[in-house]
């Protein structure tokens, strides 16, 4: 399973073949709406108004491949093909790519938003909700402080560090006190779910993969991404039955869905926040 508020990029294949009929000139120059530039971009081509500056490679390929990642547009084509078909190429796929390109500039307003400042009076989702760090050098390691009933305010979770502590510093401690809740969490869920579904977990770990919220082995082994631990707990029941339905159907078949469907009905709400919620950065 890939992270949903992961930066993952957004791919097209287009099987063309040199020597089509060049293009039709641009029409006559116009104001360019709000443009999109790769850091390394070779080439320029105006789609729908947007002057979009894009990085061409050369490669042994079949097909001009488009990538839009968070750094714009990428393209790789074969060294046979013209430079006039790929930008014939680029305008019949034109609306597809802006609309990915304008995806992932939310995506990086987004992931600027959920910028964390770490220090005191810093706040990090945990378990769906969000949770306000305090220091306080009364206390050892972190305590967590559920909030006030009726108060709006969210829960607290009081670090023992001194105010004067680097930001690494505070990180770190909130980190390591997410990871222990993570697997304290996971346990509970992988021990709730797996007798009803007929399996065994025979060993749970935490990930800190970039790529995966979760795996899962033929030998039982399951592998959960601690940053699972922000969103609420039927985003992670879904992930927890997702991994233990492979211990059953080892593919992501029409049996395997079904498998998921009987342990968790109407799965696909859960799902949706790992599709588009953005998490704060820990690098």
């Amino acid at each position: 399973m890939n992270p949903a508020g992961a930066a993952a990029a957004q791919q097209l294949a287009l099987f063309d073949r040199a020597g089509a009929a060049e293009p039709a000139p641009d029409e006559a120059p116009r104001e360019a709406a709000a443009g999109f530039r790769h850091p390394q971009a070779t080439h320029e081509l105006l789609l729908d108004g947007h002057r979009v500056a894009y990085l061409l490679r050369r490669a042994r390929r079949r097909s001009i491949g488009f990538v839009v990642g968070a750094e714009g547009l990428a393209v790789s084509a074969p060294r046979w093909v013209r430079l006039a078909d790929v930008e014939d190429a680029l305008r019949s796929k034109g609306a597809w790519v802006l609309r990915k390109l304008q995806e992932q500039r939310e995506r990086a307003h987004q992931q600027l938003a959920a910028r964390v400042v770490w220090g005191d009076g810093a706040e990090f989702p945990f378990l769906g909700q969000p949770v306000r760090v305090k220091l306080d050098t009364s206390v050892t390691g972190a305590q967590f402080v559920p909030p006030e009933p009726g108060s709006g305010q969210p829960a607290g979770l009081r670090v023992g560090l001194p105010a004067t502590a680097a930001p690494a510093q505070v990180r770190d401690a909130v980190q390591a006190w997410l990871q222990r809740q993570a697997r304290r969490v996971f346990e509970a869920r992988c021990q709730h779910y797996a007798p009803a579904m007929g399996v065994t977990v025979r060993r749970l770990s935490l990930s800190s993969a970039a790529t995966r919220w979760g795996s899962a082995s033929a030998s039982g082994a399951i592998r959960l991404n601690w940053r699972l631990i922000h969103f609420s707990e039927s985003t992670i029941d879904y992930v927890v039955v997702h991994e233990l339905a492979h211990l059953i159907e080892m593919n992501h078949s029409q049996a395997f869905w079904q498998v998921v469907r009987e342990a968790l009905p109407g799965f696909e709400d859960a799902r949706a926040p790992l599709r588009h919620t953005v998490l704060p950065s820990w690098d």
